[in-house]
């Protein structure tokens, strides 16, 4: 009875530590250069995402062709969706942009909204993570 008892209990301690570990591999990791997509009209865009760790807090930076590294504001990440904003400069004028997205692997995709003319507007968003040289 007793090996029986022991065997149990070390079965279903080993199908704990086995779904943890598969739980910990499924952890999201947004930290990477992300080159992403995005249209607006009928106008392909590009922009660069950086997105690193800054002691237990995430920091990054958005850069498009004619604008460099604004500070990306409010980044947070729960469970697989990233959320931050960033200031968007186009001639004279500052657009605050808001994004929501969904990181799967090494991909990313979600909504980006801006308000334009007094209504908000929003965008599909894709990116995906450039691989490190080995």
């Amino acid at each position: 009875m007793k090996a029986i008892l022991s065997v149990a209990v070390f079965g279903g301690a080993l199908v704990l530590g086995v779904c943890g570990l598969a739980r910990a591999a499924d952890k999201v990791e947004p930290v990477g250069k992300w080159k992403c997509e995005y249209e607006i009209g009928d106008q392909k865009r590009t922009s660069t995402l950086m997105i690193k760790k800054d002691g237990d807090k995430l920091a990054g930076t958005m850069s498009w062709p004619n604008q460099k590294e604004a500070k990306l504001k409010d980044l947070k990440l729960k469970d697989a969706t990233l959320t931050f904003s960033a200031v968007r400069k186009l001639q004279e004028n500052e657009i605050n942009v808001e994004y929501t997205l969904t990181i799967d692997g090494d991909k990313l995709k979600g909504k980006g909204a801006a308000e334009f003319g007094g209504q908000k507007q929003e965008f599909d968003f894709n990116g995906e993570r450039e691989k490190k040289d080995k």
